[in-house]
């Protein structure tokens, strides 16, 4: 569902003119609280420019206690392909269709007076374009409340179209149109969600470690903040995961066997590569993570996609090659293992099956819960 806009498309000069000295601003119509307000939280790699705040991945999150009955909230999205995930008192209750622009939407209304929380999780990825957002509005006596405490477990996840969430909802077929993508409901999120953990995703459809579907490949791409700028690096002092996640190498297995892909021939000539060239690409990704990341612990996986059982599941092999490899005992592989209800991604259910496997398998790590 697509929530109404209230009023007329804003400029960026209106909402600039409405920020003074004072974060929130009060008047006999809303509160309004701009996007670098220390009582938003954001969950995800998340760009401050100015007075709006750039939401690039899949998966990210902003949210906001207030004590009040309604909420709108300032978005300027670039393509009008970005679907959000509205959340209030941390259920989802509708989704959002952010158009081209600069616009005003209503989040929720007539709520009980009390305090509330309200969230905005992106359901759609990086490729859809950046969604600016410049802030809330709370309804005619609303009050702003102490931002979210940080969670106490933190998981990041690195993957392609899968943990992405395409074509998640698309229940006829394998569709690319943006409205079937859920990030909310995928594997990554809901194995985060089990262990009430903060989230960070960083995924891109066709990737890969070593040729993917773009000219791009994950160890590219993975130290960015802004995914469009290899220039604008993210600070992984930010956010230190206890668990990361990788789930890469299906589209290298798809690649590998398309010669005349553009992909192909710029990275591989015309010597077709042999499973040691994937095994180094994938060890050396594992090195660069864990020089980020010294003590977290790392689960490599791998959907049980057609062209990995086809194989004999000969691509575990490459994975635990490159794990063996790196003599680090806080790496561990748990493979996804499932038949998907039809053929093309993993629809809602089986990323249901992929989470429960892999929730147990961090629990025998973590013990969590």
């Amino acid at each position: 569902m697509t929530f109404p806009k209230v009023g007329r498309p804003l400029r960026i000069a209106a909402v600039l003119l409405l920020a003074t000295a004072a974060i929130c601003i009060e008047n006999a119509d809303r509160v309004v609280v701009n996007a670098n307000d220390p009582a938003i939280h954001y969950v995800g790699r998340v760009a401050h420019t100015g007075l709006t705040a750039q939401i690039y991945w899949s998966g990210t999150e902003v949210d906001l206690n207030f004590s009040g009955t309604g909420v709108d909230a300032d978005l300027d999205d670039e393509t009008g392909r970005n679907y959000y995930n509205v959340l209030v008192d941390g259920k989802p209750v509708s989704r959002l269709h952010a158009e081209a622009g600069l616009h005003t939407y209503t989040l929720a209304s007539g709520l009980p007076p009390g305090n509330h929380n309200v969230g905005l999780y992106r359901l759609t990825e990086e490729v859809h374009g950046p969604t600016g957002f410049a802030g809330f509005r709370l309804a005619p006596g609303g009050k702003v409340l102490p931002p979210t405490a940080p969670k106490r477990h933190k998981m990041e996840f690195y993957g392609n179209s899968i943990t992405s969430g395409y074509s998640i909802e698309d229940t006829e077929g394998d569709s690319n149109d943006p409205k079937y993508f859920n990030n909310y409901l995928t594997y990554a999120a809901l194995t985060a969600r089990h262990f009430d953990a903060e989230y960070h995703c960083i995924s891109k459809s066709g990737i890969g470690v070593k040729v993917g579907w773009y000219p791009i490949i994950m160890p590219q791409l993975f130290d960015r903040l802004n995914p469009f700028d290899s220039t604008d690096k993210w600070d992984f002092s930010r956010f230190v995961p206890d668990v990361v996640v990788v789930n890469l190498l299906s589209n290298d297995i798809m690649l590998r066997h398309m010669p005349d892909n553009p992909n192909y021939v710029a990275t591989f000539g015309t010597v077709p590569p042999t499973d040691d060239v994937f095994r180094d690409a994938y060890r050396d990704f594992l090195r660069a993570l864990r020089g980020k990341y010294p003590q977290a612990r790392i689960v490599c996986t791998l959907d049980a996609w057609k062209d990995t059982e086809k194989d004999g599941y000969r691509y575990h092999h490459i994975i635990d090659s490159a794990v063996a490899e790196m003599h680090d005992t806080l790496i561990g592989t748990c493979y996804f293992y499932y038949s998907k209800s039809m053929a093309g991604h993993p629809k809602v259910r089986d990323h249901e099956v992929m989470a429960a496997r892999l929730e147990t398998y961090v629990d025998s790590l973590m013990h969590w819960r």
